[in-house]
């Protein structure tokens, strides 16, 4: 199941059964509101806190997921859970009401393919028959954390990001109907040496290139084995310098099929500045956007990268740069896998 150093192969084909994608009211007018099950009209999701109201969004994707799929929550074996908050506490409070054994991982943004990756290896391995992998952001939560509380005002540089309001689950077990994950190539932690937490999409873009280069080295694949190759949230300042860095190293991505989910998921005239961010970005893109694509045959293979910036406000305020991760994951059709 090991390729070379940093990758595996899941020979036994684990199954994306279903789905659940959760949205708040600026991603319900966004580019691709349809990637939705459920759409808040309300950032407080009737809660007294972000935190909790992000707390609610983990729980709709869950449930969604295991309702679509006709699949009781006792018959999970593991959640596995990420997030930005602080130890992960929308994350754990919504393990602690769904009562699945849980798995808390931190990876930022790049959380939803270290989550479905580890949880395909495990449905591979025979260590589980259903896991559920979810992801999740808030946006008043995530800059009242790292940045500035909304109301504050502040105004941010053309290269900051806009931390989306979602959450996305993937159910994956053993057998079953869906899209198949066949491979995952898991990232090293990168940094080259940017600390500017305006500028997430130029800090992870070599993160994100040196796992795309691992991928096609140990798969011994090119751009061109995929239909389509997109990473999680490097937006309009991190997707050309990512395409340059492979470049660099001989590979050449053209625009139609290298994009990322922060340019997908809203709508030019909504001022996200330079895109998308956030583990809940990547996380409904792919599970209520792209996922849609490869079941109606529009892909056939698709390279998941999405990108993570590993930092916190605590080594922010102590100067420290930013070391940045990408974990890379393989979904195919089960009809045109090979």
């Amino acid at each position: 199941m090991l390729v070379g150093k940093q990758s595996w192969r899941f020979d036994s084909h684990p199954v994306i059964v279903s789905t659940g994608t959760v949205g708040g009211p600026f991603e319900g007018n966004g580019a691709i509101p349809e990637a939705f099950d459920l759409l808040h009209d309300d950032m407080w999701i009737g809660e007294k806190s972000f935190e909790k109201a992000q707390t609610m969004l983990v729980e709709g994707a869950v449930t969604t997921a295991l309702k679509k799929a006709s699949v009781k929550k006792e018959d999970v074996n593991f959640l596995l859970a990420g997030d930005l908050v602080n130890q992960l506490t929308p994350s754990s409070f919504a393990g602690r009401s769904l009562a699945i054994p849980y798995l808390g991982m931190f990876g930022a943004c790049s959380t939803s393919m270290e989550g479905l990756a580890l949880g395909s290896f495990l449905v591979n391995a025979g260590g589980a028959h259903q896991v559920v992998s979810v992801a999740s952001s808030h946006n008043a939560a995530t800059e009242k954390q790292f940045r500035y509380p909304t109301e504050y005002g502040g105004q941010k540089p053309p290269t900051a990001q806009w931390t989306a309001t979602a959450a996305g689950a993937a159910l994956v077990a053993k057998t079953g109907d869906g899209p198949i994950v066949t491979g995952a190539t898991m990232g090293k932690v990168i940094d080259m040496g940017l600390s500017d937490p305006f500028n997430m999409g130029g800090a992870m873009a070599p993160a994100a290139a040196d796992t795309i280069e691992a991928h096609f080295k140990e798969f011994n694949r090119g751009p061109d084995d995929y239909d389509l190759i997109v990473t999680g949230d490097l937006g309009q300042i991190g997707l050309p310098i990512c395409r340059d860095l492979l470049k660099q190293k001989r590979y050449e991505l053209g625009h139609d099929r290298f994009q990322d989910c922060g340019l997908m998921l809203y709508k030019e005239n909504q001022p996200v500045i330079a895109g998308a961010s956030g583990p809940g970005c990547s996380a409904v893109v792919t599970y209520g956007h792209l996922l849609n694509q490869v079941k109606s045959g529009q892909l056939n293979r698709l390279l998941v990268v999405a990108t993570g910036a590993l930092l916190s406000p605590l080594s922010f305020q102590q100067k420290e740069s930013i070391p940045c991760i990408a974990h890379a994951v393989v979904i195919e059709s089960q009809k045109g896998a090979h």
